[in-house]
C-alpha cells in the first residue's frame, strides 16, 4: 500500500520512545500509520497497540492496511478516546499525539482545508460533526471572527478587525479560495500567504483542538506505566506552549510529579528532512517519561 503521508520527526520519536520488544503502544492520532509502522515493527506487540484517529478515512485506511497483525482500532477525537482508556484503566509504555493535519487532508481539496485548491470551506476532522468553516465565516458575527483572527491566528489586533470586517462585508463566501484571495487582495506583501494565520484560526476552532489538547494533557500520566514515555508533536506556538507548561508544570511538584522532561528543548527537523518534507519545518517535538 502506497505511502499517503511522511512523519514528520520519524527518526527523533523513535529515539526518545524507544520503543521495546513486546511493550505496549497508544497513538492518539495515528493518522494513515506512518509513526505506528516503525514502533510496531520493533514492538511486534499488535494486540498491545490501539491506534486511533477521528478522521474515518485514516481509520478505514489502517483497517485495510493492518489485516494481518491487528491492533486496536479506535475513532474518536484523542480526548475522548483518552478518558475511555483511562475509565478503562488502561496503561501503556509509549504513547504518541502528533497534533497535525495530516497530508491526505490537505492535499484532498474537497476537505476545505488549504487554500492551494478550490472547495467549499469545510475544514472538520471529523466530518460527521455539524460545525465547520462555512459556517464560522458566514455566520459567526465580525466581533466574534475578529476575537477568533487574534487568539488563535495570532494576528495583531487590528489587522483581526479589518478582516473580519471585509469578510462580513463579501458574504456569502463559499469556498477556500475565495476566502484567501480576500485576505491576500488586503494584506501586504508577506513571506508566507496572507491567509495562513486565518486558515489556521478557523480550523483550530472547528476542530476544537487547543480544548482537545488541554483536557487530553492531563489524561496522559494516567496512562502511562512506570517508566513510560509520551512524545508529542505539535506545529505552532499555541499548541507547543500547552505541550510545555503541562510537562514543567508535572515535573516540578517535588516527590508528587508524575513526569520528568526528557527533552529540555524541542526537537525540531533537519534540513534534510524539511528538504523531503516542507511541512515538518513547523513541527516541534516534547517528551516526557512518567515517574
Amino acid at each position: 500500500m502506497n505511502e499517503v503521508h511522511i512523519p514528520v520527526l520519524l527518526s527523533d520519536v523513535i529515539k526518545y520512545l524507544r520503543p521495546q520488544s513486546g511493550e505496549t503502544y497508544l497513538d492518539l492520532t495515528a493518522g494513515y500509520g506512518g509513526h505506528a509502522d516503525k514502533i510496531l515493527e520493533v514492538t511486534r506487540n499488535y494486540n498491545g497497540a490501539v491506534l486511533n484517529d477521528r478522521d474515518q478515512n485514516a481509520i478505514n485506511f489502517l483497517s485495510a492496511k493492518y489485516q494481518t497483525e491487528k491492533p486496536k482500532l479506535m475513532h474518536s477525537d484523542f480526548y475522548n478516546t483518552a478518558l475511555r482508556l483511562v475509565e478503562n484503566n488502561e496503561k501503556f509504555d509509549m504513547i504518541l499525539a502528533d497534533f497535525g493535519v495530516s497530508s491526505p487532508q490537505l492535499d484532498r481539496a474537497e476537505r476545505g482545508f488549504s487554500f492551494a485548491q478550490a472547495a467549499r470551506l469545510d475544514m472538520r476532522m471529523d466530518e460527521s460533526q455539524d460545525l465547520d468553516a462555512w459556517q464560522i465565516v458566514n455566520k459567526w458575527s465580525e466581533r466574534k471572527l475578529a476575537e477568533i483572527f487574534v487568539k488563535y491566528g495570532e494576528e495583531r489586533k487590528g489587522r483581526a478587525e479589518m478582516l473580519a470586517r471585509e469578510i462580513c462585508m463579501h458574504r456569502p463566501i463559499e469556498t477556500t479560495t475565495e476566502l484567501a484571495d480576500l485576505i491576500k487582495s488586503k494584506s501586504p506583501y508577506s513571506h508566507m500567504h496572507p491567509a495562513t494565520k486565518i486558515f489556521q484560526a478557523i480550523r483550530i476552532v472547528v476542530n476544537d483542538e487547543l480544548g482537545e489538547i488541554e483536557k487530553t494533557l492531563v489524561l496522559l500520566p494516567k496512562l502511562l506505566n512506570p517508566g513510560g514515555r509520551v512524545a508529542i508533536i505539535s506545529f505552532h506556538s499555541l499548541e507547543d506552549r500547552l505541550v510545555k507548561d503541562f510537562f514543567k508544570e508535572e515535573s516540578s511538584k517535588g516527590i508528587e510529579s508524575s513526569l520528568e522532561i526528557i527533552t529540555k528543548k524541542p526537537i525540531i527537523a533537519d534540513k534534510n528532512e524539511i528538504d523531503i518534507n516542507p511541512r515538518a519545518r513547523s513541527a516541534k517535538l516534547r517528551v516526557a517519561e512518567r515517574i
